[in-house]
């Protein structure tokens, strides 16, 4: 395709980025204009010390897709960005003092069952995992990777049956529990209710595929430079793509006429001028003074978000024995936990998540490792004075840790994230998980991909549809990119 009118792509993250490389990959002239001094987005880092921390998403699943993308542009993912599966994907330790290893291959990981509950649970297992698989099929070509811009991306009635038939559309835990007995593999199958914002027993069952992408599937992760690799060999192959990348510019304005975008003014003055713009940053704060009014929609009136997150890096000295790259801590409550997060009060014995990946010399010098901990917390909306309860929960953090056994982390390098940091990170309500995944903020009830009254109005990232998660932003980008390449043909 000839190069003509140039698309500004407002956000160098994994959505902008994807597009970016898509439109480029398509003989597209491309600019992105990035905030910041470099490329990431929700998937940033931070320094401190000698130490270097991913701050955004830790768990990579589907790497097709980001193959997929790079191959847009006809790189190999391979070649620019090697991966390793993870071994195990996660370590699960119950407060009872037993463990699984969620483990790659359907035999090996009914053994690791079998082990913790018994051969009739194993059986069960086995069973459940081919129900997840049908149920991965009828979700991912229809719903997840298509487009949902339009209504009559929803009406695909065999689609739709097909999913009902293999329960999408019941309770997440309901559906498990139909299928497996022992409490602690329901845990397993259940608690990534939480990357959807929603607990297990109100999000729908359709969300048991984002189990299937980390069970069956596996978790990957860079072989060098952590999560943070991703957008920077995004970055790189999208300007060898022929897509122009500014950091350091803020886009100050999206401006359009009665034919729709004409242009993006940047805070400097300097006006870009444009038929097609993408929008790929924080959508609620984008719709606060970026875009013109007219480009309002009104999926946004009332928007619901997700919780957020305490999130504390550690440097330490020696990575923990006997320990996975991410071990999830169950705490001994359950059902109470979701209650008092969904009351925007902190949980009472949350779960964690550890992440300690093997030491990597762009983390720090002499293969020094580093140590991240994940506990869920009440977003901004909650109204909680977080500079009375930010140090309460730090310090409660910090105690819970050392009865897991973890060495005395209170003395080491340390960095810290919690709503307000979010916040002023640039997502809205202080959550970097954006909207939670209720029916009404699912599919085309999310935020739309495009404009309906601004013509050359894009959207990417986890507040459009498929939503949130690596491989559904990754998507948003691609489903951006193509709408345009179809509007200019």
């Amino acid at each position: 395709m000839a190069r003509r009118d140039p698309v500004v792509v407002v956000g160098a993250g994994l959505g902008g980025l994807s597009a970016a490389i898509h439109l480029a990959g398509r003989g597209r002239e491309v600019v992105v204009v990035e905030a910041r001094d470099e490329p990431g987005g929700c998937c940033g880092t931070a320094r401190t010390g000698p130490y270097r921390f991913d701050t955004g998403p830790s768990v990579l699943t589907m790497p097709e897709v980001l193959a997929e993308t790079f191959g847009a542009a006809g790189e190999d993912l391979e070649s620019v960005l090697p991966l390793r599966r993870l071994d195990p994907f996660y370590r699960l330790a119950f407060p009872d003092g037993s463990r699984l290893d969620v483990v790659a291959g359907a035999q090996r990981m009914a053994a690791n069952v079998r082990d913790l509950c018994g051969p009739a649970e194993a059986a069960r297992y086995l069973r459940f995992r081919r129900r997840l698989g049908k149920l991965f099929e009828a979700e991912w070509s229809s719903f997840i990777d298509a487009d949902m811009t339009r209504l009559r991306g929803m009406a695909r009635p065999y689609a739709l049956l097909k999913l009902a038939a293999a329960g999408g559309f019941r309770r997440l835990d309901r559906y498990v529990s139909a299928h497996l007995t022992d409490e602690r593999l329901i845990k397993a199958h259940t608690f990534q209710a939480l990357y959807v914002g929603l607990p297990p027993q109100k999000a729908l069952a359709i969300y048991a595929v984002i189990a299937h992408m980390d069970t069956v599937g596996g978790v990957y992760f860079p072989s060098s430079g952590g999560m943070h690799a991703i957008p920077r060999a995004m970055a790189t192959v999208a300007e060898k793509a022929g897509a122009s990348i500014r950091y350091g510019v803020r886009a100050e304005r999206v401006e359009a006429g009665a034919s729709g975008v004409t242009a993006v003014r940047l805070d400097g003055g300097e006006r870009l001028p444009a038929s097609r713009v993408v929008i790929a940053c924080d959508l609620p704060r984008a719709h606060g003074g970026l875009l013109p009014e007219a480009a309002g929609d009104w999926r946004l009136r009332r928007p619901r978000y997700s919780p957020s997150c305490l999130v504390m890096h550690f440097g330490i000295a020696r990575r923990p024995p006997d320990h996975a790259h991410h071990t999830l801590h169950f705490g001994r409550q359950w059902a109470e936990t979701f209650d008092a997060l969904a009351a925007g009060r902190p949980q009472p014995d949350p779960s964690l998540l550890v992440t300690s990946p093997e030491p990597d010399d762009t983390a720090a010098p002499g293969d020094r490792p580093t140590l991240s901990v994940l506990e869920p917390v009440p977003n901004l909306t909650s109204g909680a004075d977080w500079d009375l309860l930010g140090p309460r929960l730090e310090e409660r953090l910090l105690g819970r840790l050392a009865d897991l056994g973890y060495e005395d982390l209170r003395s080491v390098p340390r960095m810290t994230f919690d709503p307000p940091a979010w916040a002023r990170l640039g997502h809205s309500a202080g959550t970097p998980f954006a909207l939670d995944h209720r029916f009404r903020q699912t599919a085309w009830l999310r935020p739309a991909g495009r404009s309906r009254r601004v013509p050359g109005l894009h959207f990417a990232g986890m507040h459009t549809a498929p939503g949130v998660g690596v491989p559904p932003v990754l998507i948003s980008g691609r489903l951006a990119a193509a709408r345009i390449l179809e509007d200019s043909r």
